[in-house]
């Protein structure tokens, strides 16, 4: 079995050996999966070794009596091989009907059957994914060939710019023409510097439409020749007229609120409206891209109770997913604002499939243009791009506390690659690394209020988290790790924020 196993593991495509498993009088009552191409991936998401033990009518019980289970008989009888039509399985996931179409193949070898198939509907349900993110997110993708002088827009950005699609997408030279007049020239210097140089844009601007003035934003960023001249622009725009409708609305109640009850009370009821429009906390586990995530975070003891601390884990249109810690110096609105700018920025980015250091690089160029605090504002950051068809988390931290990896009843930092902290200085670069993950693994991001404290080396701080966290694997709390390493945390001076990304145990 291990033979085939190997030769499965360098098969492209989908492909499975089945084990007929039958009655005492020699009836085929069910196949177990023996064996499994790294690339097979059924519906419900399980791929590879995890589908090897699994019987067939217990993982998949609709497919009995049908021409697929015929088949399957008629091949292991008489070894011809079979190639069923296409045909559409159904499976309820988590409540939902899940449908996709198949083409499947058997062929007998030996006692067995070996299976492939083909799915068909891939491409359709990504489209799909890819269009309900551009619709939750208010944003859509647009191009610019600027070689055969044309322009794609996704079906979103019609909506957004409130523009009938049977006129065609807007030409570069009618935007202006629809922003208000002081919009203009700053939108205006940032797209001739994207043009000239391909220096990126993210910009917001407004428009005005017949329902009223948008509030909109242009990420985007040029794709340049051999000589360094841009040949191509993509990127999106993205309305974010109800995210200012509901700052407005929060700063007109927040003005009666300082009539009311003085300033520092008011500046409280913000930023704990803030923090739940902002930084959502889940209540339990998330499922992201097969791993389990655990999120913790605690507001400081003292002053208001929303600080720089954040962070992000959400999938990404591939499949991979995304996690993101980060802590902006300082407290109150104005760290507020800086962490709610570099968490929707580097969702955007990541997004539109930008490397990892080049989004740190946006980003602290971003602080360092944009930053509302005449002494600038400074952040530190951790991220990482998780790929569940290989288990490898590839990861980048601009001056951030190293990530905590616990495998096989050891705990080990990850080293770090390069990278400063954002909006410190203009020449800064990032590098990256990666780490595989294997079953069991805890890895840990987190911020430095998990492990510092007045007057005590970091380090010290540091070998207590990973020797904490060692003990509560130890006490059973592996699915609550990250919200009961903050909870150890007495008299938090500091915000903390911890992220547990666990990849489970095979069954």
């Amino acid at each position: 079995m291990e033979a085939i196993q190997s030769v499965l593991d360098a098969t492209a495509g989908p492909a499975v050996l089945l084990t007929p498993l039958r009655s005492p009088s020699g009836d085929v009552e069910d196949y177990r999966i023996e064996a499994a191409a790294p690339d097979s991936l059924d519906v419900a998401g399980r791929s590879g070794k995890e589908l090897i033990g699994r019987r067939i009518l217990e993982t998949y019980p609709t497919v009995a009596g049908t021409a697929l289970w015929d088949g399957y008989l008629e091949t292991l009888a008489t070894g011809t091989v079979y190639q069923g039509e296409p045909f559409t399985y159904e499976e309820v996931t988590a409540g939902v009907p899940q449908q996709s179409v198949y083409s499947v193949r058997a062929a007998r070898l030996g006692e067995r059957l070996v299976v492939s198939w083909i799915r068909h509907d891939t491409n359709e349900r990504e489209t799909r994914r890819l269009a309900d993110m551009q619709r939750l997110g208010n944003l859509g993708w647009a191009s610019w060939n600027l070689v055969t002088d044309t322009i794609t827009w996704s079906d979103q950005v019609y909506a957004i710019f409130d523009r009938d699609p049977a006129l065609g997408p807007m030409r570069l030279e009618e935007l202006p023409a629809h922003l208000l007049a002081e919009d203009l020239p700053r939108l205006a210097a940032a797209v001739r510097r994207l043009l000239a140089d391909g220096a990126a844009v993210d910009h917001p601007f407004r428009i005005g439409t017949a329902q009223g003035v948008r509030h909109l934003r242009i990420v985007a960023e040029a794709q340049t020749d051999a000589d360094g001249s841009p040949i191509e622009v993509h990127g999106f725009f993205q309305d974010l007229t109800a995210q200012r409708a509901t700052e407005q609305a929060l700063l007109d109640s927040e003005r009666t609120n300082l009539v009311q009850r003085g300033m520092l009370t008011a500046e409280r009821a913000l930023a704990a409206r803030l923090q739940d429009t902002l930084l959502p906390i889940p209540e339990q586990s998330l499922e992201l891209a097969g791993l389990s995530v655990d999120v913790a975070y605690v507001p400081a003891d003292s002053g208001i109770n929303v600080g720089g601390d954040w962070y992000s884990a959400i999938g990404l249109p591939d499949g991979s997913a995304l996690f993101v810690v980060g802590d902006v110096a300082g407290h109150g609105l104005g760290a507020v604002g800086t962490m709610a700018q570099l968490r929707f920025t580097t969702k955007g980015m990541t997004i539109t499939g930008s490397a990892l250091p080049d989004v740190l690089r946006l980003l602290n160029s971003l602080l360092l243009h944009t930053a509302v605090d005449p002494y600038g504002a400074t952040a530190t950051m951790v991220m990482g791009r998780y790929q569940p068809w290989d288990r490898r988390l590839t990861w980048v931290r601009a001056g951030h506390l190293p990530p905590l990896l616990i495998r096989g009843g050891g705990a080990s930092f990850l080293p770090q690659p390069e990278g400063c902290l954002l909006g410190a200085a203009f020449d800064s670069s990032y590098g990256q690394d990666t780490v595989d993950l294997l079953p069991g693994d805890h890895l840990l991001l987190y911020t430095d209020g998990l492990v510092e404290d007045p007057g005590v080396d970091i380090e010290e701080g540091l070998d207590r988290l990973a020797e904490t966290a060692l003990g509560l694997l130890r006490e059973g709390r592996g699915d609550t790790l990250a919200r009961s390493l903050a909870a150890l945390r007495p008299g938090n001076r500091d915000d903390i924020c911890v992220l547990d990304i666990h990849l489970p145990e095979e069954s």
